[in-house]
């Protein structure tokens, strides 16, 4: 029990800083860019800070994708452990360099290289929690590493009240993210490897991400990468975007503003994680159908009936954190029930990461909205999020996995 525990820590600590990384951005985006507008000799325009706001989460996301295929690849050769350290140190450091950045272009590099350790964490960390600890507790155990990233997030908003961010401040809270690469160290004095992993790595196998396409597998790998790329388009080309909102609802007279919302995005999105815990128990393909319906009508009564700061953003901001957040208990425990062992992180790091891809495309087409709208965030929102009726109809082509044992 004390392996276990151990392990199921790494994991939490390990999606809490992944959350804190993730959360950076969308606290200091508004203030980073305005300064970088300003420094360039620009008239303020809420359109650059907003092409540029997409251009960078497209980044992130895929540097996170392009992450998630090597450390997961990493995963699967070199163990769990060794490539879940690799990957915490490189978001941590990357997350420092951002300090350091002067220039939109240079943001969007650092944001890049970050996402590449932040990408590979996360499918490490699932593999390595699912195949040490016993099946009966994975709808559990997926709904504690969900909500860990989403405390992460929230925490990010804590600091954010604590700290004003402004166009004076903003450096000094990206330094914050550096904090994880401690981690590291401790994960490879302390936690122990999959077993299940080291009796295949005693084999001749051979981990080729082509394996994930071979025939029995590739149905499989493809529903998975839409399925993730539906719930992150949601997320990275709408939700993430509400600090930012906010932050123009109130024209950026109140710096607590922003905080306030990623504050209850983060907590929201961790109690729908701890909910999935209980919806998993009528399916797997059932909980998703649930999910895309509470997060299209939670997104839909946001972006279409708010229009000002108060507390019916705040409480729909809640809302919509807990539908969305859903997912991201969801994936954790199904994921792994699609892939054997031997190429479960990497299967896992390909679909989770191509639905990165998918959600970077989310993201420059928020953008490009915002354009069309004319700078409004909800009228672009509630655009994005119609995807979730997608996501209800192509869940039944998935296999339903409640029950059965991971496979070997």
């Amino acid at each position: 029990m004390r392996r276990n525990l151990t392990v199921l820590l790494a994991a939490f600590f390990g999606w809490m800083f992944d959350g804190l990384e993730m959360g950076l951005f969308p606290l200091i985006a508004g203030p980073a860019l305005q300064q970088m507008q300003g420094s360039l000799g620009m008239a303020a325009d809420t359109h650059f800070v907003g092409n540029w706001i997409g251009i960078v989460t497209a980044a992130y996301l895929i540097g996170a994708a392009l992450g998630g295929l090597l450390f997961g690849w990493l995963g699967d050769r070199l163990g769990r452990v060794r490539a879940m350290s690799l990957s915490i140190l490189c978001y941590s450091v990357f997350t420092g360099v951002t300090y350091f950045a002067r220039t939109p272009e240079q943001l969007t590099v650092a944001r890049f290289f970050a996402a590449l350790g932040m990408g590979g964490e996360w499918s490490l960390g699932v593999a390595l929690v699912m195949e040490v600890w016993p099946g009966r507790l994975r709808p559990m155990l997926s709904g504690v590493i969900g909500a860990a990233g989403n405390l992460g997030i929230a925490l990010m908003g804590f600091i954010g009240l604590r700290f004003a961010v402004t166009q004076s401040s903003w450096r000094w809270v990206a330094l914050v993210g550096a904090a994880p690469a401690v981690l590291t160290f401790l994960i490879l004095r302390f936690v122990p490897e999959s077993e299940r992993w080291e009796k295949l790595s005693a084999s001749d196998h051979k981990h080729l991400l082509r394996d994930v396409f071979a025939p029995g597998l590739v149905r499989r790998t493809l529903l998975a990468s839409a399925f993730c790329g539906i719930m992150l388009v949601g997320t990275w080309g709408s939700v993430q975007w509400l600090p930012s909102w906010a932050d123009q609802l109130t024209g950026g007279t109140q710096p607590a503003a922003k905080a306030y919302t990623q504050i209850l995005i983060g907590l929201g999105s961790a109690a729908g994680c701890l909910l999935s815990i209980g919806l998993v128990r009528t399916g797997r393909r059932w909980t998703y159908f649930t999910i895309c319906l509470l997060s299209l009508v939670s997104c839909s009564v946001l972006f279409r009936t708010v229009g000002s700061y108060g507390g019916a953003f705040l409480a729909w901001t809640f809302l919509v954190g807990a539908s969305t957040g859903a997912f991201f208990g969801w994936a954790p425990l199904y994921l792994p029930e699609l892939f054997p062992t031997r190429v479960r992180a990497t299967g896992q790091g390909f679909a989770y990461n191509a639905g990165r891809l998918i959600a970077a495309v989310g993201a420059l087409q928020m953008s490009a909205l915002m354009r069309h709208f004319e700078g409004s965030f909800a009228r672009a929102g509630a655009v994005v999020t119609l995807v979730y009726g997608l996501g209800m109809v192509l869940i039944w082509l998935a296999p339903e996995t409640r029950g059965q044992e991971l496979p070997t």
